[in-house]
Parts: C-alpha cells; sequence; structure tokens
C-alpha cells in the first residue's frame, strides 16, 4: 500500500491521522479513600461530596486511603499506605434529595409515610502525599 493509501485508511478507521509515532507520558496519581462508609477514587482538585463530617467550613480534613496509584506504581498494603496522608479543604455542608417511604397494609387501613434526606459534606482534595 502507498502512503497514501494507508493515511486514508486510518482516517476511516477514526485516528487522528497526524499523530506522531512516540507517546507522550502523562504521571497519573490518583488514590481510593475511604469516605464516609463508601469509597471514593480522587485526585488533587477533585470534588466529592460525602457523608456528613463534623469539621468547620474552610477546615482541613485528612482521608484514610485504601489504594495509592502514582504513574506506574500501585500501593495497597497497610503499612505503606500508614504514610500516605490525603488531605482535603471542607467546602460545606448540604442535605441530599428527599426520599420517601411509604408503608401500606391492604384490609386494615394502615398507612404510614416518612421521609428522609441524608446530610452530606462536600469537600475539595487539596493533596496526596
Amino acid at each position: 500500500m502507498t502512503s497514501k493509501q494507508l493515511k486514508k485508511q486510518d482516517q476511516v478507521r477514526g485516528s487522528a491521522g497526524n499523530c506522531s509515532p512516540t507517546k507522550r507520558y502523562v504521571k497519573v496519581v490518583y488514590a481510593v479513600v475511604r469516605a464516609g462508609g463508601r469509597q471514593e477514587k480522587v485526585e488533587v482538585g477533585t470534588i466529592v461530596t460525602m457523608d456528613r463530617v463534623k469539621a468547620d467550613k474552610d477546615g482541613k480534613i485528612e482521608l484514610a486511603p485504601v489504594l495509592l496509584v502514582d504513574g506506574d506504581k500501585i500501593t495497597s498494603d497497610a503499612k505503606s499506605l500508614a504514610k500516605v496522608t490525603v488531605t482535603a479543604e471542607v467546602l460545606g455542608d448540604l442535605r441530599g434529595p428527599k426520599i420517601v417511604i411509604q408503608k401500606f397494609k391492604n384490609k386494615t387501613g394502615y398507612k404510614k409515610r416518612q421521609g428522609h434526606r441524608q446530610e452530606l459534606t462536600r469537600v475539595k482534595i487539596t493533596g496526596i502525599k
């Protein structure tokens, strides 16, 4: 095949066509942290909504990492993760959506209606060290 045919074939397949053969390496750093009974994947600058934390607005909190990915290096054992700190800044408190619970029993007239809104905190990840 000629170079024109190859270029046309690449364009049909959806490639950019002007990419250089050398790949650029971008170092990715992220952590999976335990946040309010759940685990969240976070990077520096990520805003996370989690269960309510007792902290003032604009206060600093530390989250417990479960996994750390630093480029090609993956850390998951407890001894190494004890040295890692994930810091976050509290942006504010909010409440989740209203959940309506209804109970009904046939032929008895029993009806019960109940509602719930989860208390949440929004934080911004400021550092992974």
